[in-house]
């Protein structure tokens, strides 16, 4: 205090203390608030620092991902998810059969896609001259059996009549389930590129149609059995409970089975395109994904860089197996 300022009369400086003791306890209570309000909204204050920097680094971007299963509750999760940790506008482009996402991904008409595995992937890139790469992991799933004719494969009977889908990978890992179920033997004990002309012999008639149209054979009646892959079995209501065989997920000949995020090899190292792919495995989307899958996925969180050596591999294989 100055030794000009005015001597104030004792009760009026007994208030003014008691004035600035309340505001220095009110300000001390909204500095508690602003440094505990932010741990309330996730795990800890730098948590949320970091998904408001994010935010703010990517805000306004939208990004397409070409999927096969749009309608799956799971991906408005993941898309509020998107928006809120970075910002970002998550548009889905579904599309009917497998042969589309990976052209439009290559041309351009969509930033990613989320529908295949690695195995399929390095076919398409290896008989299309393309180098497209996985960056996230999803999920392995069991590649089921069903029959609304009969509950166990055993008692499908000589000449029944069982439809795979006639593409490649998804051909030879359906041929692969009926082998460990006893209706066909393959040669050499067949491969992760084995086709029909492999068979060396078979108690059914296999039928190869287009993936997404063994559900409806099976359902018309027009065939005993069939290997339906997860989505297009989603779809048609079938109960993965319900399968009367399937490969094992949790094996090592299934881990070129990984589904995977998938970009152009430009985008390989994308900064958002990872973090887009990190959000699938946001406890709530794993949930969404689990309740639409019949708590069959198994969840993997490979990294992008194992990933890419994965698809690597897998692709040398399909060029020595004489895949193009």
């Amino acid at each position: 205090m100055s030794d000009n300022a005015p001597v104030l009369p004792d009760r009026p400086k007994r208030k003014t203390g008691l004035i600035v003791g309340i505001a220095i306890a009110v300000v001390a209570v909204v500095v508690a608030a602003i440094l505990i309000i932010p741990r309330l909204g996730g795990s800890g204050a730098g948590a949320d620092g970091d998904a408001s920097s994010a935010a703010g680094e990517y805000a306004g971007k939208t990004v397409t991902i070409g999927v096969a299963d749009a309608s799956q509750a799971y991906w408005k999760t993941y898309i509020a998810l998107a928006k809120k940790e970075l910002g970002v506008t998550v548009k889905l482009v579904n599309f009917s059969d497998y042969s589309q996402p990976n052209p439009a991904l290559s041309q351009k008409q969509v930033d990613l896609n989320q529908f295949q595995h690695i195995l399929y992937l390095a076919n398409y890139n290896v008989t299309n001259d393309d180098d497209l790469q996985p960056i996230g992991a999803t999920a392995i799933y069991p590649l089921p059996l069903y029959s609304t004719k009969y509950s166990d494969v055993k008692d499908i009977p000589e000449g029944a009549k069982v439809a795979i889908p006639n593409d490649a990978i998804n051909q030879a890992r359906g041929l692969l389930v009926l082998q460990s179920a006893g209706l066909v033997e393959l040669k050499n004990g067949g491969t992760a590129f084995s086709s029909v002309k492999d068979i060396d012999s078979a108690k059914v008639e296999i039928t190869a149609l287009d993936a997404s149209q063994t559900a409806g054979a099976l359902q018309s009646g027009s065939v005993d059995a069939a290997i339906v892959n997860k989505n297009y079995a989603t779809d048609a209501g079938l109960n993965p409970k319900d399968a009367i065989a399937q490969d094992d997920p949790e094996s090592d000949s299934a881990a070129p089975y990984v589904n995977v995020f998938a970009a152009r090899k430009a985008d390989k190292d994308n900064d958002l395109y990872l973090k887009l792919a990190a959000i699938y495995h946001d406890k709530t989307v794993e949930e969404g994904v689990q309740e639409a899958n019949a708590g069959t996925a198994v969840f993997r969180e490979t990294t992008a860089a194992e990933l890419q050596k994965a698809l690597a591999k897998v692709e040398q294989d399909a060029v020595d197996a004489g895949v193009k």
